[in-house]
């Protein structure tokens, strides 16, 4: 596990849970990932800082009561330039939803959605530049937006952000392989010419219930054991474990229905 430094703009760097039950969430992730938890920024309300060794590896924060919204992994994307970038995602077509605005003085930070509703969050460092441990159980290691298409969406993120699509299955550094006719829409976004992230559009799989998102994907020594564990914990097994082009893989979701993914990343 090595430190995070400063992210290039658009590299995701920290990852935030928002929950209705804090307590019971912190004890649910605790469990599973080994976390411990301290205090975050007051101005951000109740929010939690999951911790490993002691190196912040994501958040978690309370809903506000009576929101009826469920409990989702959203990403926040590095930016120099937080007011900025609020235009830019409102230029494209996208929302924001809340900020910019300061959490005290460990950074800037901005909510948006982009124009299929999928949340995501803007960050610019201070204090504090995100996610301090890089690989390693616990820790996330991708991030993926699931769309009913791609084409629309990743027009607008690499408008805002300058990504360079790939229409390639180039995940975790692994070197691209060719789509096939027919083969799955899926387009990995580069910073710099590196893998940070992917669309995948998944058509009418689509869950009704709560369309476009971002999943947060987090590594695990083994997703079987992790996944069992997550079901002894109160959550649910969305897709079973199977092996894939990025290692083996599981989908799971929390007590409270936030979804994310378990993953052995190939050759680790």
């Amino acid at each position: 596990m090595t430190e995070a430094t400063r992210r290039e703009p658009g590299t995701p760097c920290w990852v935030s849970l928002m929950v209705h039950g804090l307590d019971a969430t912190r004890e649910f992730y605790g469990e599973l990932f080994g976390w411990e938890f301290a205090p975050g920024p007051p101005r951000l309300g109740p929010y939690a800082r999951a911790l490993l060794d002691g190196r912040d590896v994501a958040g978690i924060g309370v809903l506000p009561a009576g929101s009826g919204l469920p409990g989702a992994w959203t990403p926040y994307l590095a930016s120099d330039d937080a007011n900025g970038m609020a235009e830019a995602v409102r230029c494209a077509g996208g929302t924001v939803a809340v900020g910019p605005l300061d959490a005290g003085d460990t950074g800037r930070l901005v909510i948006c959605a982009d124009p299929s509703g999928a949340v995501f969050g803007v960050w610019q460092a201070a204090g504090f530049a995100g996610t301090a441990v890089a690989g390693g159980p616990g820790t996330p290691v991708w991030n993926e937006l699931l769309t009913h298409e791609s084409e629309a969406v990743v027009k607008f993120y690499r408008t805002v952000f300058g990504y360079e699509p790939e229409l390639y299955r180039t995940v975790f550094g692994y070197e691209p392989e060719p789509r096939a006719a027919g083969d799955e829409d899926r387009v990995t976004l580069l910073v710099a010419g590196r893998p940070v992230a992917s669309v995948r559009g998944v058509g009418r799989a689509l869950p009704r219930d709560r369309g476009a998102h971002w999943t947060t994907w987090f590594e695990v020594a083994d997703p079987d054991a992790a996944a069992r564990r997550a079901e002894e914990l109160g959550g649910r097994v969305v897709d079973a474990p199977r092996d894939g082009a990025e290692g083996r893989r599981a989908t799971v979701a929390d007590p409270e229905g936030a979804v994310f993914t378990l993953v052995r990343p190939k050759g680790r």
